[in-house]
């Protein structure tokens, strides 16, 4: 489930959260509020970030080897 979490605190700081997101594309689904939030003075990646989608691909064979008995 993707999650995005918001902090304000009294002096007008924001803290962000991302979670279920992996990847970069957490930056691409927070740009426009960050845009509309203003600068953006530190960001810390989690290890969803980092994390790399699975896909499988490939073509799976069979070899059938009969006895000559």
């Amino acid at each position: 489930m993707e999650t995005l979490e918001f902090v304000i605190y009294p002096d007008g700081r924001v803290l962000e959260r991302v979670t279920g997101i992996t990847g970069a594309s957490c930056a691409e689904v927070t740009a426009a509020i960050e845009a509309q939030l203003g600068n953006v003075i530190s960001q810390q990646n989690t290890s969803e970030y980092f994390a790399q989608e699975v896909q499988q691909t490939g073509q799976a064979t069979t070899q059938v080897n009969f006895s000559e008995w």
